[in-house]
């Protein structure tokens, strides 16, 4: 390329990267992905390489990160957080392997020792601990100065507060990645929807918007964690190498990922890459590739850095999940809290392994950003959610014939009118009686975590719904055998079983039976808070908007809703039916002088005797608390297959651990 028009390159690539670096790292809502972002800074890293003369210092290639926002005070990090090189192939994992070798003068055959990291898809933060207390916290920012956020982190309850030590170092800068795992995220994102918010765009999205609040009450509800994996400036304590560095900390109560390894040259690390690959899929959180460092400390200071990386480590990243197909239609699609939802159905297509043929639009303002027609070449990425998502539209491929979606007028599934809700994104149908929402509804009420009614699956709704058997959640408790015989291969044993279980969820607790009314706004930790604090459905229904607001983690918002439900009369109806219809819903309190009274235990592997909830609801119903994490606090830890990092704390803090068996045996003693 000639001078001039290397130039123009530079300019346009360093233009568009800082406004990728900005939508990335300070507004949170990408419009790339990063493999789609790599390629830029790669084109502009190779420019630089070949015309080192136009090279300029504020160059992205020459960065970390981005600015700190303003609304957050300023942090000055004493060592730089340094961005690592990025490989993308087994070969450029040789070549990485090479240059380290090459500039310590060893030999080709020689192998040196790596310890290397699954790449966690979250926020890069600093914790400093002075004397062994965590004093303050921060983002990455530039690498030189990042966002003061030590409110935030205190809530990330795998950080911990003091160091378990005895003999602390004097001053301990500890980086690490704050992470919200696939779980909660998906809750997370149905949630912002159901409420007509934006959906986060992937789980690194989610914990930087967490992170970054300024009211740190809504990060305490967002089960955010955290793996640390190196430190900055360190007085009071010397570490030889990485891996004494991990084993150290760990013993300290710092979350170290168990699936750090030590490995040997770069048959070691290809086998790593390629093992992380394979598990990628079945993590409980993101990965989107692994990182790769020389594991002794010397050779670490030996080696140095570059203007914005080290020469001793480098992140491989993982090919990306995304695949090209046409938009074949969009369908608008109504939940149960009457939100419209455009669903785009697509030309099948494998997804990482995995066959795809819808993809989430979210709303009519994210389709229209993105320009998303019907007939559109698009790419769909699977990230984080079970759901793919349309990632970007291939413009270049349209025809002509494409065609745009409108806000439909009406409720695809009862006519009745659609609005565009004052200060949300959400579309929302006004019908009471929509049969999309009276079904979802449904579903949602005998859903495990709700009223947790057994067999009653969405297929059999579907034809309570279609023989008009049910019209609200309340006809449930009137179904008789006779009414069950009328589905497709419907057996006696079958109907006996699904009244059975229909009989068994009259008896639930009553933050149960508040969740499955499914009001807006209203998650299992708000209906919780609605049980304890008001002790029965008709106390919640009279409570003014100022007794709910008295409650600390209602809002206005909230309050609201709980108001605007109960004050409508179909909805009492439907209420009084079910108490009438024998639904009794009860406080659980905390049984005193219980067998596990002023007791803390923690669950941890693969459990085979009771579920995690189950667990949970035993030790509470015995006075005792079932807490997420291994302290020195902690009591007891339950351990079942395939137990990981929460075992090897508890045997290093000395907490007694049981067997399932043992922990029913001391239950029934």
């Amino acid at each position: 390329m000639e001078k001039q028009a290397a130039a123009q390159r530079m300019s346009e690539l360093r233009a568009e990267i800082e406004r990728h670096n900005r939508l990335y790292y300070q507004e949170d809502r990408p419009e790339i992905t990063d493999a789609e972002y790599d390629l830029l800074f790669r084109e502009l890293l190779a420019l630089e390489e070949q015309h080192p003369d136009l090279a300029t210092p504020s160059s992205p290639t020459r960065r970390v990160g981005s600015a700190p926002l303003e609304k957050f005070a300023q942090l000055r990090h004493r060592v730089p957080m340094l961005s690592l090189e990025n490989a993308f192939t087994e070969a450029e994992i040789a070549e990485f392997d090479e240059r380290v070798k090459r500039f310590l003068g060893m030999a080709g055959d020689r192998e040196i020792e790596y310890v290397c990291e699954p790449k966690m898809d979250g926020l890069a933060v600093e914790l400093v601990y002075e004397d062994g207390i965590f004093s303050v916290g921060s983002t990455r920012g530039d690498g030189f100065t990042g966002e003061e956020i030590t409110r935030n982190l205190k809530t990330v309850r795998s950080i911990p507060l003091r160091l378990a030590t005895d003999t602390p170092p004097n001053l301990l800068e500890m980086r690490g990645e704050v992470y919200l795992p696939l779980a909660p995220f998906q809750r997370l994102n149905a949630e912002r929807e159901e409420a007509g918010e934006p959906p986060f765009a992937n789980p690194r999205n989610a914990a930087a918007g967490s992170l970054r609040q300024l009211d740190s009450r809504i990060t305490a509800r967002r089960p955010l964690s955290i793996f640390c994996y190196a430190p900055g400036m360190v007085e009071g304590a010397e570490f030889t190498s990485q891996s004494h560095f991990l084993a150290t900390i760990k013993t300290w109560g710092l979350p170290v990922n168990p699936l750090i390894r030590t490995v040997a040259g770069i048959t070691g690390i290809t086998d790593y890459y390629r093992e992380m690959l394979a598990q990628r899929e079945s993590l409980p959180y993101e990965i989107d590739g692994v990182v790769v460092k020389v594991d002794s400390f010397s050779l670490q200071r030996e080696l140095g850095e570059k203007s914005r990386s080290p020469r001793w480590a480098v992140a491989v990243k993982f090919p990306p999940r995304q695949a090209v197909t046409l938009v074949e239609d969009i369908i608008p699609q109504v939940g149960r809290t009457g939100v419209v939802t455009p669903v785009a159905h697509l030309r099948p297509v494998v997804v990482s392994g995995v066959m795809v043929s819808r993809a989430t639009l979210h709303n009519w303002e994210e389709m229209e950003k993105k320009d998303i027609r019907i007939g559109d070449t698009v790419v769909v990425e699977r990230a984080g959610d079970v759901i793919p998502a349309v990632v970007r539209v291939l413009t270049e491929k349209r025809t002509g014939a494409e065609r745009h979606l409108p806000i439909p007028a009406s409720c695809p599934e009862c006519g009745s009118e659609v609005v565009k809700i004052p200060e949300e994104v959400a579309v929302r149908c006004l019908g009471l009686s929509c049969p999309a929402q009276i079904r979802e509804s449904i579903i949602h009420f005998a859903s495990r975590r709700a009223m947790d009614i057994e067999g009653l699956g969405d297929k059999f709704i579907e034809q309570l719904l279609r023989l008009k058997l049910v019209r609200n959640v309340a006809d449930l408790y009137s179904l008789t055998q006779e009414d069950f015989m009328q589905f497709e291969r419907m057996g006696d044993k079958l109907a006996e079983n699904l009244l059975n279980a229909i009989a068994a969820s009259r008896e639930r607790e009553l933050s149960r039976f508040i969740y499955a009314l499914g009001i807006r706004h209203v998650g299992e930790h708000t209906a919780k808070l609605l049980a304890n604090a008001f002790g029965s459905i008709h106390n919640l229904a009279k409570a003014s908007e100022e007794e709910l607001l008295a409650i600390r983690e209602v809002g206005p918002q909230v309050a609201q809703s709980i108001r605007t439900f109960f004050h409508n009369r179909d909805n009492m109806e439907v209420v009084e039916r079910l108490l009438a219809a024998g639904v009794t819903p009860s406080v659980t309190e905390k049984k005193v002088g219980g067998r596990f009274t002023g007791k803390t235990f923690v669950f941890t592997g693969t459990l085979t005797r009771f579920t995690r909830d189950d667990a949970k609801k035993l030790v509470e119903d015995e006075g005792g608390h079932a807490a997420g994490s291994v302290s020195k606090k902690t009591d007891y830890v339950v351990a079942g297959e395939e137990a990981g990092s929460k075992l090897e704390k508890a045997r290093q803090l000395g907490v007694k651990v049981l067997t399932e068996d043992e922990f029913l045996a001391m239950l029934e003693s």
